[in-house]
């Protein structure tokens, strides 16, 4: 088997996601790790761009990069002290046994399921269509595309709620008109 063009964009954008993947689980500083779950959902969309899903890689981008690490990136910037003590080593052991039986049982059901392969899947060439007549039907999923809206506001409200300083800042704030 001959190494292509293909192979290797396919080996960069999945170093690209693992290896961000990986930055933001050991990484302490927390915009730091942001920055890594940057990378890689930039390598995800990379990954369905080369799935030949290029909408799904736009909305990746606009979604994912551009919203939700935004987010996230203000959410901690604006919060104090979110992790101030280490997690106990017990804890850490549970993580990485748990993490380990994941990564064995999606390798279980990708080999046995698919032998190693995707499936060929027969796309419709009006699948874009459908999906957006999907995401503004009432009954299809335009409630759960609101709700989720709705939480993502709440959650930047509840930040900068948690965020604000209730001290005044200035010294008039406090004494009021008596130095007039």
């Amino acid at each position: 088997m001959s190494l292509t063009p293909l192979h290797a964009i396919f080996a960069l954008m999945s170093l690209f996601t693992v290896g961000g993947a990986v930055g933001v689980v050991l990484n302490r500083n927390l915009i730091y790790a942001a920055m890594y779950l940057v990378l890689s959902l930039f390598g995800i969309a990379g990954l369905f761009i080369l799935l030949e899903a290029p909408f799904l890689a736009a909305v990746q981008i606009l979604v994912y990069v551009g919203a939700i690490s935004v987010l996230i990136t203000i959410t901690v910037m604006v919060t104090r002290c979110v992790f101030c003590k280490e997690p106990p080593p017990r804890q850490l052991t549970l993580v990485a046994v748990m993490a380990a039986l994941v990564m064995v049982t999606l390798g279980f059901v990708i080999m046995t399921r698919f032998g190693g392969l995707t499936p060929a899947a027969d796309v419709p060439a009006d699948s874009i269509e459908q999906l957006g007549v999907a995401f503004v039907n009432p009954q299809a999923y335009l409630v759960p595309f609101e709700v989720a809206s709705i939480l993502l506001l709440g959650a930047l409200i509840g930040a900068i709620f948690i965020a604000r300083d209730d001290l005044p800042r200035d010294e008039e704030a406090v004494g009021g008109d008596d130095h007039a």
